[in-house]
């Protein structure tokens, strides 16, 4: 993307509408886990940066990789998914469950959220690609 490619207030417009819905999605999705399956662990957490590094991976394979759409960007990679997936969260998260001394927990999702986010993120670009150009790998 050149500078000046994209107008300043769309941008804007776009990051602010994507955080948004990010936000209320997070916000659904841990209330729902916490309902369903009670504060023991945090499962809201693990799911939402689980399938937010997932369809990261998808949205950067489509947007960014395939086919250079800055405006979906802006909307779903640093609006949608910035307020969507819960690092900070996370970290407390591991923190309350160590205070809490719940430790293999605390270890197993300490350790488990970023691996295998990375691996979802890999999935999701492998998908992408496998959509947009039938190459697997």
């Amino acid at each position: 993307m050149s500078a000046g490619s994209d107008s300043l207030p769309l941008t804007v417009l776009l990051i602010s509408l994507g955080a948004v819905l990010g936000a209320w999605s997070r916000y659904y999705v841990t209330r729902f886990c916490t309902q369903r399956f009670g504060l023991d662990f945090p499962i809201g957490t693990l799911l939402v940066n689980l399938s937010g590094s997932l369809l990261m991976g998808v949205a950067a394979g489509l947007f960014r990789i395939r086919f250079a759409l800055p405006n979906l960007d802006h909307l779903f990679m640093v609006g949608f998914f910035g307020s969507y997936t819960t690092f900070s969260t996370y970290a407390l998260d591991v923190h309350y469950l160590f205070r809490r001394r719940a430790i293999a927990p605390a270890l197993c999702f300490w350790l488990g959220c970023p691996l295998v986010g990375f691996l979802c993120v890999e999935l999701g670009i492998a998908i992408a690609l496998w959509l947009t150009t039938g190459i697997s790998f």
